[in-house]
């Protein structure tokens, strides 16, 4: 007999870590919706749609603003290993664990970089980076938005500017900020910046947008090699190296989003509803309001958190707005804090990475988990887990200053 085991049936969790968080129930109401063929006229509307929908979310007048099918990581990985060609420089800051992520990955696309880096907990000031982008003339800067291993976001509204001046492409890693923080990339002159669905934009992990220009678009169309068995009849290739992944092949990924619809791969139709549903509510609520949101639950995170007697983490004039570092207390155990809010609260909170471990918690309030009820609860379940550690606080008064933070908004 088979083994098959029981039924799906997660526990209910209140997820307050770094990503993913809770899904918006209209998010998964969308991927119940019945499959379609990927050709059939109403599902190239949703494409055509979706393209519309995230040109606005990423406030750009690209044509360009697709889903690649895979976690946010695959939309970097389309974007730097099909613009990076072997020997290219390549310009990494590094303030995180996600600044070492786009360092590997330039590398294995086969690009010569350079990096500069700063303490974890804090950002560049963005004079260093335009000096840097001056002294080494990289073809292609990398550059993350919000790290949430470090929780703090790097300001670049002057990087973008700086890398038309010296003939650089800017990509930027806007996963943790997408939908809970302002990414304008036209105003900040960003060339090609992707995100992923699982945390600000309230929607589950597998589906990643990106958006590019024609700056972009001209260096990977020298590469565009189509795979035989579809390509066309009278197809010049590219003068550029091919890419080296076929899946990932962002000139594929154009002839597959254009009306050409090239077949590429089969779009990920659950996906690819899940993403416009997402787009579509951060855009019916504002994306303004959205920000504001955010900006007001870590508000009151920070006050609750401060009045409880412990210690934020990093440089807070640079901390995202969806993500707080707490450091762990002396004689606290971290994981037994974090097992126990999971197991007593259904709370799930980060640890953290590299030399953060064990050192910091990372507590999230991302897109649809970003709401006063959820801080609140979050706040008394880490004051009554501390308080059984024998964490000595002042009990009641998380809970009261950041109610305190959210009445005060409310007047």
């Amino acid at each position: 007999m088979p083994k098959l085991y029981a039924d799906l049936n997660p526990p209910p969790r209140i997820l307050m870590g770094p990503g993913p968080v809770d899904a918006d129930p209209r998010v998964l109401n969308a991927m119940s919706m019945p499959l379609l063929g990927q050709f059939d006229p109403c599902f190239t509307g949703y494409m055509n749609e979706v393209m519309d929908l995230y040109r606005q979310v990423f406030k750009t007048k690209n044509h360009w603003a697709i889903l690649v099918d895979g976690t946010a990581r695959s939309a970097t990985e389309a974007c730097l290993s099909s613009v990076i060609e072997p020997g290219d420089t390549v310009l990494v800051p590094i303030f995180g664990r996600f600044g070492h992520l786009m360092k590997e990955i330039s590398e294995r696309a086969g690009g010569e970089v350079v990096t500069i880096e700063t303490d974890w907990g804090t950002v560049f000031p963005q004079e260093r980076i335009i000096a840097a982008i001056a002294e080494h003339r990289p073809k292609v800067v990398p550059l993350v938005h919000g790290d949430t291993s470090t929780t703090m976001a790097q300001p670049m509204d002057a990087v973008g500017p700086a890398c038309r001046d010296h003939g650089a492409l800017l990509y930027v890693d806007a996963t943790a900020t997408l939908g809970g923080m302002d990414v304008d990339v036209d105003g900040w002159h960003i060339d090609a910046v992707s995100a992923g669905l699982q945390k600000c934009m309230s929607g589950p992990p597998g589906s990643a947008p990106a958006t590019f220009n024609e700056r972009v678009v001209e260096v990977v169309e020298r590469r565009k090699h189509v795979e035989e068995g579809i390509r066309p009849e009278g197809f010049e290739a590219g003068a550029g190296p091919t890419i080296t992944s076929n899946y990932l092949d962002l000139p594929q990924l154009i002839g597959y989003w254009s009306t050409e619809r090239l077949n590429h791969h089969t779009e990920a139709t659950s996906m690819l509803y899940a993403a416009r549903e997402c787009a579509r509510l951060a855009l019916g609520e504002g994306l303004q309001a959205r920000f504001e949101r955010h900006r007001l639950t870590s508000r009151a995170m920070v006050a609750g958190l401060t009045a409880m007697g412990l210690e934020l983490y990093g440089d807070l004039a640079h901390k995202m707005d969806n993500v707080t570092g707490v450091v762990i207390p002396e004689g606290v155990d971290g994981h037994a804090v974090r097992a126990a809010m999971l197991d007593d609260f259904g709370i799930e909170i980060g640890t953290s990475f590299g030399p953060l471990h064990g050192r910091v918690w990372r507590i999230g309030t991302m897109g649809y988990t970003c709401r006063k009820e959820n801080a609140l609860k979050c706040l008394g379940a880490l004051e009554a887990t501390l308080l059984q550690q024998g964490f000595k606080l002042p009990a009641g008064q998380g809970v009261a200053q950041a109610l305190a933070v959210y009445r005060e908004a409310e007047m």
